[in-house]
């Protein structure tokens, strides 16, 4: 045996370094978002830009997300629509169907006449009430709770009725998390915020970058015409679209 084959038998028997362990990704957790179509329209009312109101739930998901190890697994919107008037009528008609379109689920109650009374004359009237809508909130997440469906589960509402399901989610599932949103120009209820962890808003700005666009399709492939009432004002340019700021 030649010198050369020693160094060639020294040299492959040479440990080969170990890279260095890679840290481990957190796990990507489950979110599922519950919106209160209710309080979510009025606030959207209050902005006083019909044009904000073809929201686009699930794009609003994907931002309330954003940069957080979590995928969006599962949207409920929960609405009533009045049928007083045909216009309101074909309107959320084609909301829903956009809705639906981008896999949310819609969970549908409706509105009923219940006498009023003024405490200082006596006169009565009717008055269209909402029905359904809390409840169904209510139990869908609790029953997605009991199922597994999710991990973190966000709860777009101003209303304290809800707080309950705040408090049970809590107490009842501490492996979930419970995030508050306020809708835009709502403040975060105080009763439902003791009893989560975490609190978001959906702002003027999140709505504007999150509308669908004039012609999104549903389940079946067709196109939902956005109602003209719904028509951005002339001149309204999308967020994306807008010059930055000092260029």
């Amino acid at each position: 045996m030649n010198t050369d084959d020693l160094l060639l038998r020294s040299e492959a028997v040479q440990p080969t370094p170990e890279e260095p362990a890679r840290p481990t990704p957190p796990p990507r957790k489950r979110a599922a978002l519950y919106v209160d179509g209710f309080n979510l329209y009025h606030s959207l009312d209050d902005l006083k830009q019909p044009h904000l109101k073809w929201l686009n739930i699930a794009a609003v998901a994907r931002l309330l997300v954003a940069g957080r190890p979590e995928d969006v697994v599962r949207i409920v919107f929960c609405t009533a629509i009045r049928m007083d008037d045909p216009g309101r009528i074909g309107r959320h008609r084609a909301y829903v169907r956009a809705l639906e379109g981008v896999g949310v689920v819609v969970l549908k109650g409706y509105f009923a006449e219940e006498r009023r009374k003024c405490r200082s004359c006596g006169a009565t009237w009717m008055h269209p009430t909402e029905k359904e809508g809390d409840t169904s909130l209510s139990i869908t997440v609790i029953d997605d709770a009991h199922r597994d469906r999710f991990d973190v589960a966000y709860l777009i509402t101003a209303d304290g009725d809800q707080a309950p399901v705040a408090r049970m989610i809590r107490d009842s599932f501490p492996d979930k998390e419970l995030v508050t949103v306020a809708p835009p120009g709502r403040s975060h209820n105080y009763t439902i915020l003791s009893a989560t962890s975490r609190k978001a808003s959906i702002t003027e700005a999140t709505v504007e970058r999150s509308l669908f666009d004039r012609a999104p399709r549903d389940v079946a492939g067709n196109l939902v015409m956005r109602p003209r009432e719904y028509d951005p004002p002339a001149g309204w340019v999308p967020p994306h679209l807008r010059p930055r700021k000092g260029s």
